[in-house]
């Protein structure tokens, strides 16, 4: 049993156990924009002409990585998908556009116009608390202090959430989280948190979570949704747990080649944090196909295929689960009816101009067309 005086108005909604729906964001700065375009589509089948309709009504724990985390949080706060495209559409520059050194440095110790701009959507007094929240929250970030992944989730149960903790994860304000997922290293200064303000040692350096494994959050998420130590305990099976999980765009960073393997080398190292991210966001989602049951999702490689299990019967697999994601190679642009863009345009973190987002907003329409309502559970 939870107690209600800990779970306040979500009390209703997760006092008992039943089947659970669950939404995992991947990291990728400002092709987020392009996740958005999936979840409109995603929103619009869900809501049958229903304005009044939020993707926190039907997911029960909404979770994002670096700028899946600004959605997730959006989401969980009730905001509706256009609201958080025009959001991207304004903000989008602040957040992710590449800065000269000397505006890093000094942003440091001026006011910072992104933070009074996500005061502002997020609410400056807004926490994690239950009564800030329409469903549960995870927020995956680094903490660059403990050198360690730092998932931050809104469960009133977890160990770190309870109330009566001076270090209290449900205190920190909603908006600074917000604000470390988007201190991708080298682009922006790191975020400080403080979690104790009679402790020193409780504050921290927090950093991007997408340099962390977890860029792609989905069987994160299943894991601390379902095992003890989390204090969340929804119930596994295909029958009682579903998780959709949306992507930012993919490709495989191509290196040298064998025939010269000295060309372009120096292109190579500069391209290593995208192609980690990439191996990372393969990596979650075979974890996903390999322990539940992927009932949609486009091919891993040549040799495990889509894994997509078809039929009718439980196949006894932990989670149904669903996978959206664009192919943004050329040859997928191609496929998506947008062979005039440049991969390599697509592909960028932090190519938030008008330009930018356009273009980002016409790939995401096209790989929005994949979703349909006989997918979501």
């Amino acid at each position: 049993m939870i107690d209600p005086k800990v779970w306040g108005k979500l009390y209703d909604r997760y006092a008992a156990p039943r089947p659970r729906r669950m939404l995992a964001l991947d990291g990728g700065g400002i092709r987020g924009v392009l996740t958005l375009q999936i979840l409109k589509r995603i929103e619009e089948l869900l809501a049958g002409g229903n304005a009044a309709f939020r993707l926190c009504d039907y997911f029960d724990y909404i979770g994002g990585t670096s700028t899946g985390a600004i959605i997730a949080a959006g989401l969980a706060r009730g905001k509706s998908v256009a609201e958080l495209i025009e959001f991207y559409k304004t903000t989008g520059p602040e957040m992710f556009e590449k800065t000269h050194l000397l505006r890093r440095l000094r942003s440091l110790y001026q006011s910072d116009p992104l933070k009074a701009q996500l005061q502002d959507v997020f609410g400056k007094d807004t926490d994690l608390s239950p009564q800030h929240l329409r469903t549960l929250l995870l927020v995956v970030t680094r903490n660059a202090t403990t050198d360690s992944p730092w998932p931050i989730s809104s469960n009133p149960a977890a160990k770190y959430n309870l109330p009566d903790r001076s270090d209290c994860n449900l205190k920190i304000p909603l908006w600074q989280l917000v604000r470390a997922s988007t201190a991708a290293p080298v682009y922006f200064p790191p975020e400080v948190l403080n979690w104790d303000e009679k402790d020193p040692s409780k504050s921290f350096v927090f950093v991007d979570g997408g340099v962390t494994p977890y860029n792609n959050p989905a069987f994160l998420m299943f894991r601390m949704a379902t095992h003890p130590a989390y204090c969340l305990n929804f119930l596994t099976g295909e029958k009682n747990l579903a998780i959709v999980s949306v992507g930012t765009g993919a490709a495989p960073t191509l290196g040298v080649a064998a025939s010269s393997p000295e060309t372009n080398l120096l292109e190579t190292v500069a391209a290593l944090p995208g192609a980690l991210m990439y191996g990372i966001q393969v990596e979650q989602d075979l974890a996903c196909r390999t322990v539940g049951r992927c009932v949609y999702g486009a091919p891993i490689d040549r040799e495990v295929g889509d894994m997509v299990l078809s039929g009718n019967g439980d196949l006894g697999r932990a989670f149904l689960y669903v996978r959206y994601n664009a192919d943004v190679s050329q040859e997928g642009l191609g496929a998506l009816g947008c062979a005039d863009l440049r991969s390599d345009d697509i592909r960028k973190l932090d190519n938030a101009t008008p330009a930018g987002i356009d273009a980002l907003l016409r790939v995401g329409e096209a790989a929005a067309k994949q979703v349909q309502r006989a997918h979501l559970p």
